[in-house]
């Protein structure tokens, strides 16, 4: 892999660091400042409410001023999002802790678009291999979040929790130091009749199996990820022992990149997303057999693997339902429905095991991730005939 794809992969790792930090402390500041239980989970919500809102406007800022400069714009608003949680700390508002969570939503937003940047700066043929390299940044995130978070509690800044947004801004400012030796090729520009309607490609039957499993396999993570901690409090554990099994959580979520390349290319992505949403089950298995910190430990682990199966062989899959000229459309409907289903989840996390308990929220996954495998299972055959129909207009 050639030194642009490394330093976007430390890009992601700073950035998935932030990102373990933020999963760490919100829910158990949002448990401090929030009016009521059921808001609990707010500060997360709004995060990914920016990130949602963030992902259209981010493909198109980058189509127009570059990947670069689109990365660098999204690391000063996240920097910004860090101050402004810092200071809502200070002045004890949930207010505006939601607008700085919200600020560092949009950051994440257009960071999320690294993976697509590698496959523009790798060799052909290397796209799956990109995606997993830049994943495994998140290595680094699983060990260093957790230990930063844990950290930031003995940092003397006057209000619990300051430190981990103290620390959240030099991480910005460290992804902003290397993005500027970065190089990014221009994204080509949409030109008449270059490009299908947004319509024609969203309905292709890649595109759907692509977006229906990232959306799935990043809802539900982000869902029994956030209630974790939560839970894990209600069982009388503490903040170390959460913050030990989210970083056990973190490395299942990027382990796996230094051979999922390697699955995808054996076997492909639809079989490694199947596999994927069989592992969630597997984690939702564990979750409802019991509530010791070992079952807490080996769920997250295996929820981490799942999410990393899916995940990347969606986004792989997803490279070849588009040409050149419809890329950045393309790609912004993909994260805009892949978060947007993020958010509610983000939204939903503290309710559900505030009202309904943990083994509730776990059982009401199970009718999801069957769907998806059904679906899954459905489309592929009217994919392969589709994509067949698609080469044979083509050649004649």
């Amino acid at each position: 892999m050639n030194r642009d794809v490394w330093l976007l992969a430390l890009c992601q790792a700073l950035l998935n660091t932030g990102n373990v930090l933020l999963v760490s402390v919100n829910a158990l500041i949002g448990q401090q400042l929030a009016p009521t239980a059921a808001l609990i989970t707010l500060p997360v919500a709004f995060q990914f409410v920016g990130l949602m809102a963030a992902t259209i406007p981010a493909s198109l800022i980058m189509q127009r001023i570059g990947r670069r400069n689109g990365f660098l714009l999204g690391n000063l608003i996240g920097l910004g999002g860090a101050l402004t949680c810092l200071w809502a700390l200070q002045v004890a508002s949930f207010a505006l802790f939601c607008l700085g969570t919200t600020l560092l939503g949009v950051g994440i937003g257009f960071g999320m678009l690294y993976r697509f940047a590698a496959v523009e700066v790798c060799r052909k043929g290397q796209e799956s291999r990109a995606i997993s390299m830049v994943m495994l940044g998140g290595i680094i995130a699983a060990v260093l979040g957790p230990n930063l978070a844990v950290y930031s509690r003995s940092m003397q800044l006057g209000v619990d929790f300051s430190g981990a947004f103290a620390l959240l801004a030099g991480v910005y400012l460290l992804a902003l130091v290397l993005l500027l030796w970065i190089r990014i090729p221009p994204m080509p520009r949409e030109q008449d009749g270059s490009a299908r309607p947004l319509g024609e490609i969203m309905l292709q039957p890649r595109f759907l199996m692509a977006v229906l499993a990232g959306m799935v396999s990043f809802a539900v993570m982000n869902l029994l990820m956030t209630a974790t901690p939560l839970a894990m409090n209600r069982c009388g554990y503490s903040f170390t022992s959460a913050a030990n099994v989210i970083e056990w959580h973190v490395l299942g979520m990027y382990l796996p990149s230094f051979f999922t390349a390697s699955l995808i290319r054996r076997f492909g992505e639809v079989s490694l997303m199947k596999v994927g949403a069989v592992v969630t089950l597997a984690c939702i298995a564990v979750n409802l057999h019991g509530q010791s910190e070992w079952h807490f430990w080996a769920a997250l682990f295996l929820l981490g693997v799942g999410w990393n199966w899916m995940f990347i062989s969606a986004t792989s899959f997803l490279t070849r339902a588009y040409r050149p000229a419809e890329k950045a459309k393309a790609q912004a409907a993909n994260e805009f429905l892949v978060f947007g289903m993020v958010t509610v989840s983000a939204l939903a996390a503290g309710w559900l095991e505030s009202s309904l308990g943990w083994a509730s929220m776990n059982i009401l996954m199970i009718p999801v991730l069957v769907f998806t495998l059904l679906a899954l299972f459905l489309l592929e055959p009217v994919r392969r005939e589709a994509e067949v129909g698609a080469r044979s207009v083509e050649v004649s």
